[in-house]
């Protein structure tokens, strides 16, 4: 079992280098079309969505209430999903060069914490409602797709899929190769190494060596391409700060961290939209 430190770093703190390299990554997201933002602005960013999903795991794993931290995430996620699918499918609210924001990491959350209860009720000899739980929002997905072909059913079930529904054929910010590394941290969660271990063997297969294997003939593509453009793998760093965390929640802040990522992201995607303008970049 693991055994909680003095040493190391909090839950509070790891959400602060999250958030903080969050925050560089979307300026790089918002305003990449200015030319003025250096793309190890997303480099490093590309830390920030492991960390979240570890840090994910370990407040599900610990709170008191997880109703109440299911909500919550549900909440944020079904709203931020709902302008989503206003801009994508109607047009609504985008930038006048056509760009829209797709950020809505939220949702993978809300699929997840169903499949971590899952996973416990099945540690807990309740086969059924493991099952159900854990394998629930898999079924949904497929049935998604199908429902969806239905004549007249497209933007109903889609729009279900994207907000109060969460279906991870829907989701436009993360997916199903987050989510399968949300499940592997959560099943490993009490064995540190080994969940560790895994989840960087998981991300370096899927970020860097699937990439490579689909872009390698493409005409023109060079290795180094591996370093400075097809570079989300370089994600699998968060291994690092999830190796320092200490088993301490740390100061919490819970409202600032919660209501921190659709207030900024919102905020930045304004101010894009005031410099296009202003600019004349539309």
């Amino acid at each position: 079992m693991l055994t909680t430190q003095k040493r190391g770093l909090d839950g509070t703190v790891l959400k602060t280098i999250a958030l903080v390299l969050m925050v560089m990554d979307h300026i790089h997201y918002f305003f990449e079309f200015t030319g003025l933002v250096p793309e190890w602005f997303s480099m490093l960013g590309r830390l920030s969505a492991p960390l979240f999903l570890f840090c994910a795991v370990e407040g599900f794993a610990h709170t008191h209430d997880r109703k109440r931290y299911f909500l919550r995430m549900w909440g944020i996620g079904a709203g931020m999903g709902a302008l989503t699918f206003l801009m994508m499918y109607v047009g609504l609210f985008r930038r006048p060069d056509g760009f829209y924001p797709l950020n809505g990491i939220f949702l993978n959350f809300v699929i997840l914490c169903v499949v971590w209860q899952g996973i416990d009720w099945l540690r807990q000899g309740r086969i059924v409602r493991g099952l159900l739980a854990a394998l629930g929002p898999v079924v949904w997905g497929f049935a998604v797709v199908l429902l969806a072909a239905l004549p007249g059913m497209a933007t109903t079930v889609v729009l279900l899929g994207s907000t109060v529904l969460p279906a991870w054929v829907c989701i436009t910010d993360g997916g199903p190769m987050y989510l399968i590394g949300g499940v592997i941290l959560y099943l490993f969660r009490d064995k540190r190494p080994l969940q560790l271990t895994a989840w960087a063997v998981w991300t370096i297969g899927m970020d860097f060596f699937a990439v490579w294997l689909a872009v390698r003939g493409q005409d023109g593509f060079a290795f180094s391409q591996m370093f400075t453009a097809y570079y989300e793998w370089y994600g699998v760093a968060a291994v690092i700060p999830m190796a320092l965390y200490n088993g301490r929640r740390g100061a919490g802040h819970k409202a600032l961290f919660y209501w921190f990522y659709p207030t900024h992201v919102y905020l930045l995607y304004a101010a894009s939209w005031a410099v296009c303008v202003l600019t004349g970049a539309a």
